[in-house]
C-alpha cells in the first residue's frame, strides 16, 4: 500500500474514533487498517501501542468509563462491583479517592498494566450466583444505570454490590466495614434481594446476609423467606478466623 493511501486511512481514523478511549484490532479493521500497519502506525508515533492489539492516540489522557467499555468487550461479564458499585450509588465507609475500582467477573481475567497503572484496580473472579436462576428472575441481572457515568457501563445495582462486599467477609473484607456500609442502606428493594439470595450461590453470603438484616431491621427478613426460597445449607454454624484474629460464626 502505498504512503499516502496509509496516511489517508489513518486520517480516517482520526475522524471516527473519539479521544479519550482505548481501541484494539477490531475497531482498527473497521477502517481497513490491519494488524501489520496499526504496528507501522505505533512504530511512526502516529498511534501508541498500550499492550498487543490494543491501541490509543499518542499522549491521549484516557478515560476510566471508555477503557471499562473496552475491558468489558474483551470480558464478558466484567463489572464494577462491591463497595466501588456502592460507592457510585451514594453509599460508602471510608471511602478515599485512592481506593482501588472493584472490579467482579466469573471469567479469569487479568487486568491489563496500562489500565491499572492509570487506575488502580482489583479483579475478583468470583462466581456468586447462578446465571440461569438469576436472569429467571431478574432481567437486568442486578445491574443498574448510575448517573454521571458511561452508557452501557455494567455496574452492580446498590444489592448485587453489596452481597459482592458481604461475599469477601473473611477473605478480602473486615467484618466491620462490612456491617457499617449494610447500616447505610435506605430503601432496599425487597423483590431485587429476594432474587439476588436466591440465585446467590455462597451459603455464607446469604446466612450473613440475613444476620445481618435481622440485626439492623434493614429489610423486612420474614417477608424475604416467606417469598423467596434461599439456600441456607445444613443447620451447622459457619465459623472462620478473620484477618483480625477474630472469630466469625453465622448461624
Amino acid at each position: 500500500m502505498k504512503s499516502n493511501s496509509r496516511h489517508s486511512l489513518l486520517k480516517l481514523v482520526l475522524q471516527g474514533l473519539p479521544h479519550g478511549q482505548p481501541f484494539g484490532l477490531a475497531e482498527l479493521a473497521e477502517y481497513e487498517i490491519s494488524p501489520a500497519l496499526a504496528a507501522k502506525y505505533a512504530k511512526s508515533g502516529w498511534l501508541e501501542r498500550l499492550e498487543q492489539g490494543t491501541y490509543a492516540y499518542p499522549n491521549d489522557t484516557l478515560q476510566l468509563d471508555n477503557c471499562l467499555l473496552y475491558l468489558q468487550k474483551r470480558s464478558p461479564g466484567l463489572h464494577v462491583g462491591g463497595k466501588t458499585a456502592l460507592s457510585w450509588q451514594g453509599i460508602r465507609h471510608n471511602i478515599s479517592s485512592r481506593s482501588r475500582i472493584q472490579l467482579w467477573g466469573a471469567q479469569r481475567f487479568q487486568l491489563p498494566d496500562w489500565f491499572t497503572v492509570r487506575f488502580p484496580a482489583r479483579y475478583h473472579q468470583r462466581a456468586l450466583f447462578d446465571v440461569d436462576t438469576l436472569t429467571s428472575l431478574l432481567d437486568d441481572e442486578g445491574y443498574a444505570s448510575v448517573a454521571d457515568h458511561a452508557a452501557g457501563l455494567c455496574v452492580s445495582s446498590r444489592e448485587r454490590a453489596l452481597l459482592e462486599v458481604l461475599n469477601e467477609v473473611g477473605v478480602t473484607q473486615d467484618l466491620e466495614e462490612a456491617t457499617h456500609l449494610f447500616e447505610s442502606f435506605t430503601s432496599m428493594r425487597l423483590d431485587a434481594m429476594g432474587a439476588l439470595l436466591t440465585a446467590c450461590t455462597r451459603i455464607k453470603t446469604v446466612r450473613l446476609f440475613l444476620q445481618l438484616a435481622q440485626q439492623t431491621n434493614a429489610i423486612d427478613v420474614v417477608a424475604l423467606r416467606e417469598r423467596f426460597s434461599l439456600k441456607l445449607g445444613s443447620k451447622t454454624r459457619w465459623t472462620r478466623r478473620l484477618r483480625d484474629g477474630t472469630l466469625l460464626t453465622i448461624k
